[in-house]
Formats: structure tokens, sequence, C-alpha cells
């Protein structure tokens, strides 16, 4: 499009919206091509360059560091900075299985054979703490809420209805292989993201929907 003089620039802006049970059955994500769309994010958009670690490099990739906790700075590491993607073809949140394994022991979350999925019981639900996304010097944030798979559609991947299932999921790799995560469309329901072709960058940006509750 941008050879064909369609589009001014070269980059394109992601935005989704939460699923939940009134817009389950709607198409709740937009494309914004040639440019961004101011209505989508909050805030300044954020830009990092795309790693030169491979295989991430040769993918919207990017360097990031992980926490969890009631605070960005402070809380519990659960991923050291290094290099992962950002796919909206990939549904949910998936992390290198040695962080996966302390994002495990920090919330007490157990398998579910049925779904794929951790699970919790609500009390543990009320434990839930952030998971925080460090990127480009900006820390972004996925809210408890954020981190559980819609309950509307908990029947719809085997589970039942009245139980809670986490979003994130075993990488079935260990960290340092050049490819330590995977942000999905879990993740850009919540946080907007700009793919800058022309400067090999992404940029990221808080959006009306970064604290929903609707889960």
């Amino acid at each position: 499009m941008f050879i064909q003089d369609i589009i001014d620039a070269q980059v394109f802006g992601i935005s989704f919206e939460p699923i939940t049970s009134s817009n389950g059955t709607q198409m709740n994500g937009e494309i914004s091509f040639g440019g961004v769309d101011p209505s989508k994010f909050t805030g300044n958009i954020t830009y990092t360059p795309i790693t030169s670690t491979s295989p991430a490099s040769e993918y919207w990739g990017i360097d990031a560091h992980a926490t969890y906790g009631t605070e960005a700075d402070s809380g519990k590491m659960i991923l050291s900075s290094t290099a992962g993607i950002v796919d909206s073809g990939t549904t949910l949140l998936l992390l290198a299985s040695d962080a996966y394994k302390r994002f495990v022991a920090a919330t007490g979350a157990v398998h579910d054979d049925t779904t794929g999925l951790l699970s919790l019981t609500s009390s543990q639900f009320d434990k839930l703490q952030s998971l925080f996304f460090h990127i480009g010097g900006t820390t972004f944030e996925m809210p408890p809420n954020a981190l559980i798979w819609p309950r509307s559609l908990n029947t719809l991947i085997g589970g039942r209805s009245e139980r809670i299932y986490l979003i994130v999921q075993d990488l079935k790799t260990l960290s340092g292989q050049g490819l330590d995560f995977i942000l999905g469309q879990v993740f850009m329901e919540r946080i907007y993201t700009v793919h800058d072709i022309a400067k090999k960058r992404m940029g990221f940006a808080t959006t009306p929907h970064t604290h929903d509750t609707t889960n």
C-alpha cells in the first residue's frame, strides 16, 4: 500500500478490546494502516527498536523483562531482560518454561488437564496480582482481570463455567533461546501496539481498556 501511495507511512497500529459475554461473537480488533488511531490509546506511545536477538529479530521482536506483584519496580522477577515477540496470531501469553514456573509458584495456580490452562480457586484469584512488562523504559501492566480467560467463554474451551483459568502458558523452551516470550492477543487487548516498518521499531501505549474488569 505504501508503494502504491495508498498510505503515507509504513506504519500500522493494532487495537483490540477485551472479549466479554456481550461482544464475544463480534469483531473486537482493528488495524490502522499508514499511522495510528489516537482514539484507541491513552497517554504517550513508547517506542523500542526491533531486537537484534535471533530468532525474535525475524518477527516483531522486542527486548523486555517481566515482574509480578503489586508494584512494578519491587515485584518478583519472572523473566529477566530478554527477547521475545508480539504476535496477534497467538491467542495467549507464553513465557519460557523457567519464567512460567516462577509465575505458577507466585500465583499458586495449578494445571487443568481438560483445558490445558492454569486454574485458580476464587480465594487465589482474590489474591492475584499484576504481571508487568518493562519495555523501552516504560512499564505496562497486565492487571489481575487481564490475566484470566473470559469466564463467559469457559465452556467454549471445554472448561467449567464457574472455574477461573489463566491466560499464561508454557512456551516449552528455557529462557536464553532468543525467543523467550510471546505477547499474544490477550496482551494486545490491553495494550495498543504500533508496528513501524521503516524505522524498525515497535510502539506501545495504554488504552481505555487496560484496566477493564469485565472478565
